[in-house]
């Protein structure tokens, strides 16, 4: 699991590949269309394409003459389960600063009514 999540965070890592996975939410494309937005020649595409499909983060299909590719969302699924856990720490621990600030804020209003 380590190294498959170390794939992908390096495959994020960079903002053109990010940006083709953000392309890629709207549906399938290929790899011209893919590289249209980009000041990028195709072979420079197929690369981050190859680094995003090591991680698990594309497939490339084969329909006729062309290869779409499209977005797997597995491997996020992974990224999420990972920071999941650390996301439920941060909630409880956001949880138990909310109550230590009630706590502090009924100490202080009860300090104000005992001061009338």
């Amino acid at each position: 699991m380590q190294a498959s999540l170390d794939l992908i965070f390096s495959a994020l890592a960079n903002p053109t590949r990010r940006a083709i996975l953000d392309r890629l939410l709207g549906g399938d494309a290929s790899v011209g269309d893919l590289a249209a937005p980009f000041a990028l020649s195709q072979p420079t595409i197929s690369t981050h394409l190859k680094v995003l499909e090591t991680a698990g983060l594309v497939t490339r299909g084969r329909q006729a003459n062309l290869r779409p590719v499209r977005l797997q969302p597995g491997a996020m699924a992974a990224i999420d389960g990972w920071i999941g856990q650390y996301r439920q720490l941060w909630e409880q621990r956001l949880e138990q600063l909310e109550a230590c600030a009630r706590d502090l804020q009924e100490k202080e209003t009860q300090n104000d009514n005992d001061s009338e």
